[in-house]
């Protein structure tokens, strides 16, 4: 992690390692590429940082997937922020799409992710 991407966020992120993440990038008129299995290695309610097996460019567009103990969520939009090669694939940093600006805004995700945050956070403790 830089200096940089540490100074950009507005909160702390908290290991995840044991939350899957499914990840889809988002394709033009609704046409979604495969999907890959990535390694969560942070997170917070506004993005995480995920290992995965290739590289993805920043702006890609994302659908994830997350499945952890006592909680679950599908379909959350992100996009790709920094990737860098990292252990033996990418660290790929990614920021949730519901925060970016108040017409993409969704309380239900907000609230999904406040509780997966809170989750990790605690254990993190």
């Amino acid at each position: 992690m830089t200096s940089d991407s540490a100074d950009r966020r507005i909160k702390d992120r908290y290991p995840a390692s044991c939350l899957r993440v499914q990840v889809r990038e988002r394709g033009f008129f609704s046409n979604n590429k495969s999907s890959f299995q990535a390694t969560c290695l942070d997170l917070n309610r506004y993005g995480m940082a995920v290992l995965c097996p290739r590289p993805l460019e920043p702006g890609t567009r994302l659908l994830m997937d997350f499945e952890g103990k006592y909680i679950s969520e599908s379909k959350v939009c992100a996009r790709v922020v920094e990737c860098h090669p990292f252990q033996a694939g990418y660290r790929v940093s990614v920021q949730f799409s519901y925060c970016l600006n108040k017409k993409g805004y969704s309380r239900a995700v907000d609230n999904a992710l406040s509780r997966l945050e809170g989750f990790y956070n605690h254990f993190a403790s």
